[in-house]
């Protein structure tokens, strides 16, 4: 029994209250994105609903941390869209199926862990990209069909909405001040909704986008071919959704471990991420993954349990099911409201005004991160870049950090003390420091200060030691560290150096 009640949290206190709200608020704003997101990618409405309430549910039970929100997300909907045009929806499920097996596989090989390698100005670059393009997106709820042709609104229905969202900005604004027990976005949502139905209103509405009437999720294998070809279809577009399903989910997830100054499980969040896109697949879900401004309005609600994941997801249902007709008549002039304050929330403003104090690298890293994350939409991409540029970064400096210092000893041995790491960064000014043509006929080379890090260090060091052999004279190396050792004798078998051995010693790490 303590087993399950820690799966839910419920052996922790837990105000249910806030969590119920936090929940309610939640369902609401993500059901006109999920709706948005499959009519975009040409799926039927209800596979975004659908997608969405799976996804919510199972990963706020099994997760990785509780707060985080998943959902049918444009991120990892967006990679399905090309797939969608040139094979249709039933290929569509078996690539989001086959996402969820790689996203398991990764969890189950504790994969996870390696989203701490992504540097802080890449965090800001992906966060500020996030909130760019969530702001950004709201703008599409400005438009409307007149003659079959999209078109930007005009005229009273113009300034009804952009008044309806002034005012919904101003209650998520001011309404914390007057209390806290009920979540700003939910009483702003309700306050909108009843000054629309009371004074009836002529504004644009959810059932405006598409219906969300329907049943519960059918069990559906996709039908498409078991064969080769067709995993060479579905294979690439899985790949990639896996992808960026679990960046942007263990990306948003370590941004709850620092709002909430608690510790997550990556490879849990990975694995749950896995099961749910797997019944997805089979239930007729478009998939997703992690939402960043859901699990930013669920955190602002007060939540820090998964209760509110799992009201949001059973809201979902029972709208699904029973609500359609009231949600339906939800203005979507609300929604956009509760959307910009996420999008000002998530935005990173500190990283604006340390700006002045960061590295010129850090800062190009997240201005690189920010524009690809706006312009491509490519979340993975974008933290993929912004990793390799630092990584070189990181090498150029290191590798300017080579010194040597020289001097000889009492029996005319020459010693090279050598400071920094060496590794194909730095192999090019190690070699530069030495003189092999005047040096005397014994050398050390010591390593106290230094570790020889990969194969181009092993291959500078043996290219050295033919320089001097050539030349009738002998080089070893000292205190090298037990690991930098057994690097060179991995190798011996290409190389020749003299070693000399110090057992006791060891390089701090």
């Amino acid at each position: 029994m303590k087993s399950v009640l820690n799966l839910f949290d419920f052996s922790q206190k837990v105000n249910y209250r806030t969590e119920i709200l936090a929940g309610l608020t939640v369902a609401m704003t993500m059901i006109p994105e999920s709706l948005s997101f499959a009519i975009l990618a040409g799926f039927p409405p209800l596979v975004g609903l659908y997608g969405a309430f799976i996804m919510g549910l199972v990963t706020a039970i099994f997760g990785g941390r509780p707060g985080l929100i998943s959902g049918g997300a444009g991120a990892t909907v967006i990679v399905l869209i090309a797939l969608m045009k040139s094979h249709g929806l039933e290929y569509v499920f078996g690539a989001v199926a086959l996402a969820g097996v790689v996203q398991i596989a990764v969890g189950l090989l504790k994969l996870g862990k390696f989203v701490r390698l992504v540097p802080q100005p890449v965090m800001f670059g992906f966060v500020n990209g996030l909130a760019i393009i969530i702001f950004m997106s709201q703008f599409e709820q400005f438009r409307t069909v007149v003659n079959g042709e999209i078109t930007w609104l005009r005229g009273t229905p113009l300034y009804v909405m952009s008044a309806l969202v002034a005012l919904t900005v101003a209650i998520v604004l001011l309404f914390p001040r007057i209390t806290k027990k009920i979540p700003a976005s939910l009483a702003a949502i309700a306050v909108v909704f009843l000054l629309v139905i009371g004074f009836n209103i002529d504004t644009k509405q959810v059932q405006d986008i598409a219906s969300v009437s329907g049943s519960l999720p059918p069990f559906h294998i996709p039908q498409i071919p078991s064969t080769l070809e067709t995993l060479q279809i579905i294979f690439p577009y899985a790949a990639i959704m896996a992808a960026v399903g679990l960046t942007e989910g263990l990306l948003t997830l370590n941004l709850v471990d620092e709002i909430t100054g608690t510790k997550g499980n990556s490879n849990r969040e990975c694995v749950a991420q896995g099961g749910a896109n797997i019944l997805n697949g089979f239930f007729y879900g478009m998939g997703g993954c992690p939402m960043i401004a859901q699990t930013l309005v669920n955190l602002s609600a007060g939540s820090r349990a998964r209760l509110s994941g799992i009201v949001a997801a059973l809201t979902i249902l029972i709208i699904i099911l029973v609500g359609a007709p009231v949600i339906g008549k939800l203005p979507v002039a609300a929604l956009v409201g509760v959307m910009i304050m996420v999008a000002v929330g998530t935005f990173e403003w500190a990283s604006l005004r340390i700006l002045r104090r960061m590295p010129r690298s850090d800062i190009f890293v997240m201005i690189v991160v920010t524009g690809i994350t706006v312009i491509l939409h490519n979340l993975a991409l974008a933290v993929l870049i912004g990793v390799i540029i630092s990584a070189l970064v990181f090498a150029w400096d290191n590798a300017k950090r080579i010194r040597a210092r020289k001097h000889v000893d009492g029996d005319g041995v020459k010693h090279y003390d050598i400071y920094g790491p060496l590794f194909f960064g730095s192999v090019a000014g190690f070699a530069e420091k030495f003189d092999p043509q005047n040096d005397p006929q014994q050398v050390i080379i010591d390593f106290a200060e230094s570790r020889v890090v990969d194969m181009s260090a092993i291959e500078a060091l043996s290219s050295l030691t033919k320089r001097y052999h050539q030349l009738g004279k002998t080089v070893r190396l000292q205190h090298l560290s037990p690991d930098c050792r057994q690097l060179l004798k991995n190798a011996e078998a290409i190389i020749e150096v003299n070693v000399v051995e110090d057992p006791t010693y060891r390089i701090p790490v």
